[in-house]
């Protein structure tokens, strides 16, 4: 497996972050190399949204330093675009307008930002429902807008926050599926929040376990070493997937009971 730290796309450098007197997260160090995709999974509450708002310089840490494709991170991050678990679409907009917006804002004349919007929602699977408003999409269907809503931008750094935890068993891996396909094109470096460990494990390159909080920290590291392309149903059923599976719960496990006792 190539070494993405070599490549290092987003570098967080003794992060600590406070709100009070609480301590979300203490003393992080995490390096994500270009083109890589990290999944972090850990108890609730353990800081792991946080550190994903860090990078996306939506708030400062309070300690430490975050460098970005080499430059220390000052304000927003530019580089990167943030997929949320909530639904961010307008509803008074159609899925064309949603996707075209971000474009626009950014001095894209407005027939081509309409160009592209058809482009890339025929891209992940959306075509012939350009006109139709949030409310008259299934929540699969309104995960690929936003999607699209936010690759249209191209950033090079991918930031999902529990992107697809609201949807059924089917869909999600319909969404995962296609979350792969497109990344396989040109390997943006994600980074990945999830509560579900064998979601992280099918779709990453590295899995980082975070400590029960407060003061949560890095307790694992672990290398995906799993064939792509993949295809996230039938990889669960491996007997490598399952080897790996065992070893991050032991770990994971742990960490989990820490939460619920505390």
């Amino acid at each position: 497996m190539r070494d993405h730290r070599s490549e290092p796309a987003i570098e967080l450098k003794n992060i600590t972050q406070r709100f009070g007197d609480y301590v979300a997260v203490k003393g992080v160090d995490l390096t994500a190399g270009s083109g890589e995709f990290l999944a972090i999974v850990g108890p609730t509450g353990c800081g792991k949204s946080t550190l994903l708002n860090i990078v996306a310089g939506l708030r400062p840490p309070a300690e430490g330093e975050v460098r970005i494709f080499g430059r220390p991170l000052s304000g927003l991050n530019r580089e990167a675009g943030y997929l949320f678990q909530a639904d961010s679409l307008l509803p008074w907009k159609t899925a064309l307008a949603n996707v075209m917006l971000g474009p626009v804002l950014r001095g894209t004349p407005e027939e081509e930002a309409r160009e592209r919007a058809r482009a890339w929602l025929a891209k992940v699977g959306l075509a012939g429902f350009e006109d139709h408003y949030p409310h008259q999409l299934s929540g699969g269907m309104k995960k690929r807008v936003a999607l699209a809503q936010v690759l249209i931008l191209s950033p090079k750094i991918l930031l999902m926050d529990e992107p697809f935890g609201a949807l059924d068993v089917q869909t999600r891996q319909l969404m995962e599926n296609e979350l792969l396909a497109l990344w396989q094109e040109d390997k943006k470096t994600v980074l990945f929040v999830t509560h579900d460990l064998e979601e992280a494990i099918a779709l990453a390159d590295r899995v980082v376990v975070f400590s029960a909080g407060p003061a949560s920290r890095i307790v694992g590291d672990f290398e995906i070493d799993l064939p792509r392309p993949r295809d996230v149903a039938e990889i669960r059923l491996t007997e490598d997937f399952l080897k790996i599976h065992r070893e991050i719960w032991r770990l994971l496990r742990e960490e989990v009971m820490r939460a619920h006792a505390r």
